[in-house]
């Protein structure tokens, strides 16, 4: 892979690179951050790209290998506030705030393979590269995210 296709994969992967960064930290400001160390990254460590199928996955791992560190280095904790709070990108046509709250909720073990799965469509074999896990173990986190979701979902349903 050229530095030209790779600078080209990060130009089509713009949202998908915020939307994951988004989903370990909670400050804009450290998600672009943690996209720009893993974009310098991904140049200076181009040669180390052995297929170029997987130069996607390759480049969401490094970045959230950056997360990651960002999270690490300045003991990052979010608030219960901010949790509760509906995220702004997602105040367009249609409410899903509930829906983004319940997966915010989720243990960030849960949440990540959501959130690659469902809303950056990542397949199974993906997230497990990416995460540096199983498929098995992708599927697995995946349904049980999904019960804790429909739990929360059905439960909230019974109070109102």
């Amino acid at each position: 892979m050229t530095k030209e296709q790779l600078g080209d994969l990060i130009l089509s992967s713009e949202a998908q690179l915020y939307a994951t960064a988004r989903t370990i930290l909670a400050d804009d400001q450290d998600c672009g951050d943690a996209i720009q160390e893993a974009i310098v990254k991904a140049f200076s460590k181009i040669h180390t790209l052995k297929k170029d199928e997987y130069a996607k996955t390759w480049l969401m791992r490094i970045l959230i290998n950056e997360c990651y560190n960002l999270f690490r280095k300045e003991r990052y904790h979010i608030p219960v506030a901010e949790i509760e709070q509906e995220p702004e990108m997602y105040t367009e046509e249609q409410d899903y705030s509930e829906l983004y709250r319940a997966v915010n909720t989720l243990k960030e073990e849960l949440r990540i393979p959501v959130i690659l799965y469902y809303m950056e469509e990542f397949s199974v074999k993906e997230i497990a590269q990416i995460l540096e896990i199983s498929e098995g173990a992708v599927q697995k986190r995946l349904a049980r995210a999904r019960k804790k979701l429909k739990a929360e979902v059905d439960l909230k349903e019974v109070i109102v």
